[in-house]
């Protein structure tokens, strides 16, 4: 099972490999600042070009919906990931 954090802890912490898979448009009308976009069907299908096995990333979507689907995928191929609760969403609302 992968972990999952809020987004009142991710305010908390600095220097993180944060990934919106997002489409780019949804991507391009706002985004955790210094989020890198790759989106889902490419995390999925290309991993090795965009993840490394030691380093941690942290994952959103719009809702956390399908962040938790494809962290629990990369999960299954052994890449470190954490969900985080409420996407894009919670964010904007905890501003």
């Amino acid at each position: 099972m992968f972990k999952s954090i809020s987004v009142n802890d991710l305010k908390q912490l600095n220097n993180i490999n944060l990934i919106d898979i997002r489409s780019i448009e949804k991507y391009n009308n706002g985004y955790i600042m210094n989020a890198k976009n790759i989106p889902a069907k490419d995390l999925i299908f290309n991993p090795d070009r965009y993840l490394n096995y030691n380093d941690i990333y942290y994952i959103y979507c719009q809702k956390g919906i399908q962040s938790r689907k494809i962290c629990q995928i990369l999960k299954n191929m052994n890449y470190n990931v954490i969900n985080i609760n409420g996407g894009y969403e919670a964010w904007i609302i905890n501003e």
